[in-house]
């Protein structure tokens, strides 16, 4: 059964290291686990969506909630899915930093990425409103 996932955490520092380091462990390890998803990031903020089967996406789920560099861990959404929205990705990356404010701004009360103060819903709309525009970037799988 595969499931999809969102999830928000602040972190202490999001730097390119931190981030580079995210996505090589993720693009190593998720094609064998059949992960896919999307990590976005602005300011102190992490935002994934995790695809998958149910018990694997549930297991690195937890592994992230327990991780130290994680901080308020939440739950946006999480459902049973029939296919995946984010299959041309081991794990894209979207910068939010360098995406247009009023994309953001469109399903948020601030042009900041803010997960915690929106719907898991209008999360999952943003982030395929990146997709239709290409605003995703590390497609290769």
């Amino acid at each position: 059964m595969l499931v999809r996932l969102l999830y928000a955490s602040r972190t202490d520092a999001v730097d390119h290291a931190l981030i580079d380091a995210i996505l090589v462990q993720s693009r190593a390890k998720n094609p064998a686990l059949g992960i896919t998803g999307i990590l976005c990031h602005g300011g102190d903020v992490f935002m994934q969506v995790l695809e998958g089967g149910r018990e694997v996406v549930n297991r690195l789920y937890n592994q992230i909630a327990a991780d130290p560099r994680h901080h308020q861990v939440t739950l946006l959404h999480f459902e049973e899915i029939a296919e995946r929205r984010f299959s041309g990705w081991t794990m894209g990356q979207v910068n939010l930093l360098r995406v247009n404010p009023s994309v953001v701004l469109k399903y948020s009360e601030k042009p900041l990425l803010d997960p915690f103060c929106v719907s898991g819903r209008a999360s999952m709309a943003m982030l395929e409103e990146l997709i239709a525009t290409a605003s995703i970037v590390g497609r290769a799988g």
